[in-house]
């Protein structure tokens, strides 16, 4: 099997091909699902991360495709992220899968990598193949999904304005709500940094990835890729009288015109537990979106199965589990 690289960033026909073998391939293992947006996936293709340096491969023509993230980032020079590793139904079972992962571990060996770790969903042909390829689940974790309800929608709602400004929530006993569209503003940027500190306390099971430290600068530097592959963000806060972001939660549509969304972090710093903050954001984050994107009809995010707490508040939320996942991770 002719396993090739892609230039970077890949030509339009080579984006096309790409999104034909991940339709094919979502057709049969994800039916239930919305197919892959071409916006979603030129944008990952096309705008290089900012945590490393991306590899795409393709296999014969339109057989499968691989794309590795080699992480750069300080503390992270040591192991690498498989982001994509997806054969067409039909082509499956011929060893393109094999070839496609024997040319990744061949590029991981090549720069030094120890581990690789990807996200894989359960009960799978995915995870059949991962750990048929020795891999391992060091983080189960499950998809959970809401409808989100049409009903109270406006295209008058200031939500729906990305000029608008800040929009202001209800009122939580000693708190603000917040909804920012687009990048944090800078006013605010280090106190929702700080609050991203706070993920530490995070499941992460054995992987083999290290937190990095959070700064405004690095947190608009994350945003920005978002909205330059295309995609948009909000982020709902809730803050206290003298400037703490005390929890919140983000949204990311990769396609603004889809009808899905991907709920990001959601966070409570540890000295603000215990007053339902996690709730107040989140079901404040759904109200803001369904506002602000008429077309939206579906929410989803991952919980790791040891994070209960999270799990709870989803649960009270209307989110369904869906889908078991896990962070799959060899060693080299």
């Amino acid at each position: 099997m002719m396993i090739h690289s892609l230039a970077l960033p890949p030509s339009d026909a080579e984006v096309d091909a790409w999104l034909a073998v991940l339709t094919a391939a979502a057709a049969a293992d994800l039916p239930q699902l919305p197919p892959p947006s071409r916006v979603e996936v030129a944008g990952r293709l096309c705008v290089t991360p900012v945590r490393g340096r991306p590899a795409l491969w393709a296999a014969g023509e339109g057989a499968g495709v691989a794309a590795l993230l080699l992480f750069t980032e300080e503390g992270n020079t040591h192991t690498a992220f498989l982001d994509v590793l997806t054969v067409r139904p039909e082509e499956r079972r011929r060893g393109v899968g094999t070839a496609l992962w024997e040319r990744v571990r061949e590029e991981l060996l090549a720069q030094g990598r120890t581990s690789v770790a990807a996200m894989v969903d359960l009960g799978g042909p995915g995870q059949a193949f991962a750990e048929a390829m020795g891999f391992e689940n060091v983080l189960p974790m499950a998809w959970y999904a809401q409808e989100v309800p049409s009903a109270g929608r406006s295209a008058a709602d200031p939500a729906a304005d990305p000029a608008a400004g800040p929009v202001r929530g209800p009122q939580t006993p000693g708190y603000e709500l917040l909804t920012w569209h687009g990048l944090v503003p800078d006013a605010w940027a280090p106190a929702a940094a700080a609050a991203h500190a706070a993920m530490e306390d995070a499941p992460t099971g054995d992987m083999d990835e290290r937190i990095q430290t959070w700064t405004a600068r690095r947190l608009h530097t994350l945003q920005q890729l978002i909205l330059d592959r295309g995609g948009d963000l909000s982020t709902v806060a809730a803050v206290t009288p003298e400037g703490e972001v005390a929890a919140y939660t983000e949204i990311v549509l990769p396609d603004p015109a889809g009808t899905s969304a991907v709920q990001y972090d959601t966070v409570v710093v540890p000295a603000h537990r215990g007053h339902g903050l996690g709730r107040a954001v989140k079901q404040h984050m759904v109200a803001q979106a369904a506002a602000r994107h008429p077309r939206l009809r579906r929410i989803a995010t991952t919980v790791a199965d040891e994070n209960r707490p999270m799990r709870a508040v989803n649960e009270a939320l209307g989110y369904r589990r869906e889908r078991g996942l896990g962070i799959f991770q060899i060693k080299l």
